[in-house]
């Protein structure tokens, strides 16, 4: 199953308490004090892992805790301070103060880590305490509360492409045909029930190795999906931060027209994202080997004019378009100036 959000409960270490004590020795009567501090409690860390591509490894384990510090001792022995806890989670996690509601994190590159709750302070031990009108002070301190908190994690894929169209409109099909992904494929609507990633290498249609880019596939959206209508909602934030989105619509539909298509597929996308719908968008034509009503590609060419595109049409069945459809994303990707996800995800 696929889990992308999950709620976490995280405790820092408490740090351990500085120690009273005196020297005692033979030859030191007056050896004066030497109480050691305590150690410092763990934190705990967040860190992006990039071989990690769902919240899985928490779907049983919600609580962790990070250990305390051990108390100081004699002879100026400062405390073992205690082990940190680090969480490894996907790359795009944002996570989230469950009682304020703040942005602690955003994950977005290999090996990238933040602390979410940090450990106590050790106490010091009576050693600091000493003056010269306190020759045996008899004071120390007890060890800082670590801290602890509630955590909601929430993943959003990163991907370059994300895909966006009516159940049943070719997403999974063309993401089996441009990458290695291979999705369940199916006749019947909602065949998609959790987000699929590919990456698409244009040494697949002769292109060279190196370029590549990564797309996404969500489950189809309907009419009121922003609303929670469907399975669209609960996966909509997934081409959140993606650099361009393709709008796949389906020409053999014989029941929705092109034009029906693109507006409710237009509106859901701008009532639950401004940002989403201000996001490049392609319309594109799939079931080429389908049509069988002229009419309706005349329609959908008429759509792509009104955007100031050239009409995009492809076959998953024959493959037609797809090279095409590869290269010109790829140009597109190179050329668009909001190439740095991280950066556009943080503004």
């Amino acid at each position: 199953m696929f889990l992308d959000h999950v709620q976490l409960r995280v405790a820092a270490g408490h740090g351990g308490s500085g120690a009273m004590s005196f020297r005692r020795e033979k030859f030191a009567p007056e050896g004066g004090p030497d109480g050691g501090d305590g150690g410092k409690g763990g934190s705990v860390f967040l860190r992006a892992n990039r071989a990690l591509n769902t919240l899985n490894p928490y779907r049983n384990q919600r609580d962790f805790a990070a250990d305390r510090g051990r108390q100081g001792e004699g002879c100026m022995r400062h405390g073992k301070d205690g082990e940190d806890v680090v969480l490894d989670v996907p790359l795009g996690t944002v996570a989230r103060d469950s009682d304020t509601g703040e942005v602690l994190a955003e994950l977005m590159a290999e090996g990238e880590t933040v602390c979410v709750a940090r450990g106590g302070r050790g106490g010091l031990g009576n050693t600091h305490f000493k003056s010269s009108t306190n020759r045996t002070p008899r004071h120390h301190q007890p060890g800082e509360e670590g801290e602890a908190r509630t955590l909601d994690l929430e993943l959003k894929l990163i991907a370059d492409v994300g895909l966006a169209g009516f159940p049943n409109a070719g997403k999974s099909t063309l993401v089996s045909r441009l990458s290695a992904a291979r999705p369940k494929i199916a006749g019947y609507p909602f065949t998609t029930l959790e987000p699929q990633l590919g990456v698409v290498s244009l040494d697949r249609f002769g292109g060279d190795a190196l370029d590549s880019w990564v797309i996404a596939d969500i489950p189809g959206l309907i009419e009121g999906a922003a609303h929670g209508a469907g399975l669209g909602i609960q996966f909509l934030r997934h081409v959140e931060r993606t650099r361009m989105l393709l709008h796949l619509v389906d020409l053999a539909d014989p029941v929705t027209g092109p034009a029906e298509a693109v507006r409710v597929i237009e509106g859901e996308l701008a009532a639950f994202s401004p940002v989403l719908a201000a996001k490049p968008r392609w319309l594109v034509g799939t079931k080429l080997d389908a049509l069988q009503d002229e009419d309706r590609k005349a329609a959908f060419a008429a759509l792509c004019a009104e955007r100031g595109q050239s009409p995009i049409y492809i076959s998953g069945v024959t493959g037609e378009g797809l090279r095409e459809l590869a290269f010109a994303v790829d140009r597109a990707l190179k050329a668009d100036p909001r190439a740095d996800l991280a950066r556009e995800a943080e503004a």
